[in-house]
């Protein structure tokens, strides 16, 4: 029996970390529902500076067709749209996670929902530090949501940071 241990031990380890992956990235409760595919979002994302994300996780979030996008004002005063595969997201912001911390969490949301198709504009601020009192930013995530029958996939995330141009309003402080 102890070989049988001892040898299935080494089976997985030689397997790669395909097992190991596969703990660490998608989790059920992820994708069972709109609030868990949002929270599972801003979890994959957020922690200090140096700490490996867990980007199987938010792979697993996103339809292989998904697409992040982050819209805002450009240095030269008018506004730019960047599309982003999410393995484009990872390659951009994991050189910057390695040197600085970054946690991004939820103030407010409001959702729609229709059928197998959901929208979520969740209001976040964003910290180097999970203490820091104030946000360097704040915005707004706008999820587009689809359910397939088996869980739900985002389609689209879209970003915008607020700016002295295009504070956030109000309502979009409040409620959830």
């Amino acid at each position: 029996m102890k070989k049988l241990v001892l040898g299935l031990t080494l089976l997985a380890a030689l397997a790669g970390g395909a097992s190991a992956q596969q703990a660490a990235g998608p989790r059920m409760a992820d994708t069972a529902s709109v609030d868990g595919v949002v929270a599972a979002l801003y979890d994959t994302i957020s922690g200090p500076a140096g700490k490996a994300r867990d980007w199987d996780r938010l792979r697993a979030l996103f339809r292989p067709d998904g697409r992040m996008i982050v819209h805002g004002p450009n240095k030269e005063g008018g506004t730019t749209t960047r599309v982003l595969t999410v393995e484009d997201y990872i390659g951009r912001v994991t050189p910057l996670f390695a040197k600085e911390g970054f946690f991004e969490s939820e103030l407010a949301r409001r959702s729609e929902q229709f059928g197998q198709i959901a929208h979520v504009f969740s209001t976040y601020e964003s910290r180097h530090a999970q203490d820091e009192a104030k946000p360097f930013q704040r915005g707004i995530n706008s999820i587009q949501l689809i359910h397939d029958g088996q869980r739900w996939w985002v389609q689209s995330l879209v970003w915008q940071a607020e700016s002295d141009r295009h504070p956030l309003p109000e309502r979009y402080l409040k409620g959830r």
